[in-house]
This record gives structure tokens, sequence and C-alpha cells, in this order.
């Protein structure tokens, strides 16, 4: 008999992590942060369960990028009117805001449900190698490229 693991209240410490971006690729890096954010490094890990995970993304704007994704790629906003449809490359997104490349790229990887509305805010990017995080005390995780 196969038995399901519920995770009682005393699994609700939170845990904080801190990663670093540099010459980190852009896909690999995002899938390995949405798993983290997910809580799927832990042995309780549990679908349906909140496991209390945050993450400091810093020095977002060093993050590289394979291909020909800076002038192919393009991110799709619309207002709901017609003829609203706005298209922006990656190029010219990363140049404004790069810290919105990556949490796009790490929210549309989170599955649908409460973790597509509540993850994302657990998730803090930073263009540069500062946070205003020191408080939480975070674990320096370091991913392979």
């Amino acid at each position: 008999m196969i038995y399901t693991y519920i995770p009682s209240g005393k699994h609700k410490e939170r845990s904080w992590f801190i990663v670093d971006a540099t010459d980190q690729t852009l896909g690999r890096f995002s899938t390995q942060i949405a798993n983290l954010l997910q809580g799927k490094h832990q042995t309780t890990y549990t679908p349906g369960f909140d496991n209390k995970v945050y993450v400091i993304v810093i020095n977002a704007e060093k993050i590289r990028f394979t291909g020909k994704k800076l002038t192919q790629k393009l991110y799709y906003t619309h207002t709901g009117k017609p003829g609203e449809l706005k298209t922006r490359s990656l190029e010219v997104l990363f140049s404004k805001y790069p810290s919105r490349v990556i949490e796009l790229a790490i929210k549309r990887m989170l599955p649908n449900g409460f973790a597509k509305t509540d993850l994302p805010k657990r998730l803090k990017v930073y263009s540069g190698g500062n946070h205003p995080h020191q408080a939480q005390k975070p674990k320096e995780m370091i991913f392979n490229s």
C-alpha cells in the first residue's frame, strides 16, 4: 500500500536562498529557480503544500542568452482592446528591465493553480549585487550552467 505524505504544521518555517545569475543561461537557470520555489529540493515535497521558500536573484543584468534570442524572441502584451497588441523584443526588454526578463521566464515555468499566483511573490530579482534582505540570512545556492 502506498501512503501519501501530508506535512504537518511544524514544516511552516521559511527558508531563504540567494542565487547569483552571473554567466548563467536564462532557460536552465529559470528552470532551477522554478523548482527551488516549488520546494522540489526538499524531501518533504508535496505538490499541494505551501513550502515557504523565498528566492533572491542578484546580478540579473549579467545573465547569458544562447543563439539569436536577443533579436528573435518576442514578448507580447495586450490591453484587451482591439488592435492593442504590443510586441517587444528580448533585446529591448532586457535593456530597460533586466530583472523582468528573469521574472517572466520563471513565472511562466510554474504550474497553474495557487503556485502561479503565490510563488512569483516570493521571487526577488535585483539587477545589481546588493539586496535589502540581509536580515533573513539567505543561504547561497550555486547552480552549474
